[in-house]
């Protein structure tokens, strides 16, 4: 068996790695590297295989690849002796699991010097103490910090939205209580007038003719024309009149009540002609109770039917009482993502949903999903700063599910725009963000899914777009 080939330590000290290494130093490299040969188009490394090996380029040209969702993305070319791949993190020993983070491809014929990644850290340990401590402080220094910045990020969306969602629970929720009172002191008028109506000296025959006209206008007020401030002035004024000249007491407050529900001259006539003149205000009163009961009643449901909704939007943006990775309605999270920043969208925003109803489910986390659009819709929100469009739109490209988030805010600047996804980078003055957003959604999106997220903008026109694979991905 031919015995590996051996690199001499004067070579060693001509690559920048070992160039500053004592004679006893380089002889254990020279003896515990093997210097291995890879033909062009084979594999040096495969990321996310165990990172055995630390290996230094000596000759040729290698190519250095990240998987991006279904495809590779080039990060490094070079030819230069001396760079360094592989186990890079061998320093760290088992506080970090060691795989290999990328994969490294041979260009053209390569020789590299392999040093086994678990050699290499006990004796690196040994030369360089201080060294390592300083190393590992930073690396899982920098770890821990993202940790707990991104969940103090977490914590404080959270927050926000649910003081978002709050006031907007308050508001139905306030509107329901004040009906609910109203309509009890209603059906309490009701209930004193009808007495009134069936008092021994209102015979039967009127008070079926009443009660079939109370059916008619009632089933009317659904269907009731919604009037500008100017068209109810004019109604409540032409009823007004006709209530005054029928010896009406307090005609306003009538009129207030009939126009909302659709009811005019004609309505009040009928009524006028199915009662005795002496019953004619007791008799329209009734009716007034009547009316206003039910629009309370529409009112309520209409409340309570609003609560619901928003009940409903967070159950599906927080995705409780569901499996983590499913099948993913991606519609139902913008909406539900809508719901939650509606407290932000303030009137000047115009929010348009251009979405193409024929992209299907996706296999996807999604309460992460959601995150990702908190991320880019609230982006949006601030860059437009109360004033613009934000647009959501939906296609499917090929295999993959498109995803768009486009607003009219004055642009992302070229030198920002190829930062936007780094962790830590911000252009939000202090205390208003922590860079991590879209770093959070940068990692979501591509390593939670295998998709792809981009940037695009020019004043006037930014869009963050978000593609994400349709099928899962081939099983190892």
């Amino acid at each position: 068996m031919t015995a590996p080939a051996r690199l001499e330590p004067a070579r060693l000290r001509e690559l920048f790695l070992f160039a500053d290494l004592d004679e006893a130093q380089l002889a254990w490299v020279s003896e515990t590297g093997d210097v291995v040969a890879f033909p062009a188009g084979s594999d040096v490394s495969t990321e996310g295989e165990p990172a055995e090996c630390f290996y230094v380029l000596l000759t040729g040209t290698l190519r250095m690849v990240r998987r991006v969702g279904r495809d590779e993305v080039e990060t490094v070319r070079t030819d230069q002796p001396g760079v360094y791949s592989g186990a890079v993190q061998f320093y760290l020993g088992d506080q970090v699991p060691q795989v290999y983070p990328a994969t490294v491809r041979a260009v053209t014929d390569c020789t590299f010097l392999a040093l086994p990644a678990a050699e290499f850290a006990a004796v690196f340990r040994r030369w360089y103490p201080m060294a390592v401590h300083l190393l590992q402080g930073l690396f899982l220094g920098t770890r821990n910090s993202e940790e707990l910045v991104g969940q103090r990020e977490r914590l404080l969306a959270l927050g926000k939205l649910t003081a978002g969602l709050t006031h907007e629970l308050n508001n139905p929720a306030a509107a329901a209580s004040r009906a609910t009172a109203a309509l009890r002191e209603r059906v309490a008028g009701m209930r004193h007038k009808l007495a009134l109506l069936a008092d021994g000296t209102f015979d039967g025959s009127q008070l079926r003719r009443l009660t079939e006209l109370q059916e008619r206008f009632v089933a009317g007020i659904g269907s009731a024309v919604e009037l500008s401030a100017l068209e109810r002035s004019d109604r409540e004024d032409e009823l007004g009149d006709w209530l005054e000249d029928h010896d009406v007491d307090r005609p306003w407050e009538l009129a207030a009540v009939f126009v909302p529900a659709g009811l005019d001259t004609e309505c009040l006539e009928a009524v006028a002609g199915a009662v005795d003149a002496d019953f004619l205000e007791p008799a329209l009163r009734w009716l007034g109770y009547t009316v206003e009961t039910e629009m309370l009643l529409a009112e309520i449901l209409d409340s309570t039917s609003r609560i619901s909704h928003l009940v409903g939007a967070a159950k599906q943006y927080s995705q409780v009482d569901r499996t983590p990775h499913q099948l993913t309605d991606l519609h139902a999270g913008l909406d539900a993502t809508l719901v939650m920043l509606s407290a932000k969208t303030g009137p000047g925003i115009r929010v348009v949903k251009e979405y193409d109803r024929a992209v299907p489910p996706v296999p996807a986390y999604a309460a992460e999903l959601n995150q990702v659009w908190t991320n880019l819709v609230d982006n949006a929100l601030d860059a437009m700063a109360g004033e613009g469009t934000l647009t959501l739109r939906t296609a499917v490209d090929g295999d993959s599910a498109v995803v768009e988030v486009a607003d009219t805010g004055p642009g992302i600047p070229e030198p920002v725009r190829r930062r936007v996804f780094e962790p830590f980078f911000t252009t939000k003055p202090v205390g208003h963000g922590t860079g991590l957003g879209l770093d959070v959604a940068w990692r979501i999106v591509t390593n939670r899914h295998g998709g792809v997220i981009k940037v695009r903008s020019e004043p006037g026109n930014t869009r963050f777009v978000v593609r994400l694979p349709l099928s899962e991905p081939p099983a190892g």
